[in-house]
Order: structure tokens, then sequence, then C-alpha cells
């Protein structure tokens, strides 16, 4: 593999565009390194997650441009991208990713607000008198 190969992750409202190329293991999301850019250790963990579960951690130079959404949503965003990047460089990485649950959308996301309710199911506070 010589040149990168890239994938999409989504959560919620957030997108990530990932590009992975052959590197030393360096994580820059929107030009600022992973960690510093996800201050929470549970959220760097969501990222390193995929790379883990394939032990690739040293062997990929990844850069992501991430959306839209919030801190937890970029976060997981990315670790499906990250995932499905790393499918496309190698099929074989499949069944693994599978098996650790990297390869599922989260189809979870915020319920519309409805007509004459405070938010999407809360009710204004009831007066019998």
């Amino acid at each position: 593999m010589e040149k990168q190969k890239n994938a999409v992750g989504r959560r919620k409202e957030a997108v990530t565009r990932v590009f992975l190329s052959r590197g030393e293991g360096k994580i820059t999301i929107n030009d600022k390194d992973y960690k510093s850019y996800f201050p929470l250790v549970y959220l760097q963990n969501q990222v390193e997650q995929p790379l883990k579960a394939v032990e690739g951690a040293d062997k990929f130079d990844i850069k992501i441009n991430a959306t839209g959404g919030g801190l937890k949503g970029q976060a997981e965003a990315a670790k499906l991208g990250i995932a499905r990047a790393l499918i496309e460089t190698n099929p074989e990485l499949r069944p693994t990713l599978k098996a650790a649950g990297l390869l599922k959308r989260d189809p979870r996301s915020v319920e519309r607000k409805k007509p004459g309710k405070k938010k999407a199911r809360k009710s204004f506070q009831f007066s019998k008198r």
C-alpha cells in the first residue's frame, strides 16, 4: 500500500473523514494531536480502539477531519471511520473488527421535538384546577 485510504464515520450529528496512510502511529484530528483534541481519556480510548483490535497502533498515520456534533459523537465517528479505513487497507482484518463490534454504525440520535410538548416527550406541567 503506497497511497492513503479514506473512509467516513458518522455518529449522531458528527461526521468524520479519515485518511489512513503508512507511518509511525500519529493521529491528528483537525490538525491537532488527538490527545489535545480529546482531553478525556475515555474518548482517546474510543479513537485507539480499532488500532488496538488489529495491533496496528504504530503502523499507520491517521488524519481526521471532524465536523458537527459534540466531542463524544466525533470520537465515536472517528472510531467507525478508522475501522472502515483499516478494512480498505486489508480486507482480512474485517472478522477481527466485526467481532470487536467496531463496524456497526450507531443509529441512535436525538428524537425530534413534538408540537404541544416541551421536548420530544416531556409535557408541560398539568394542572387539574
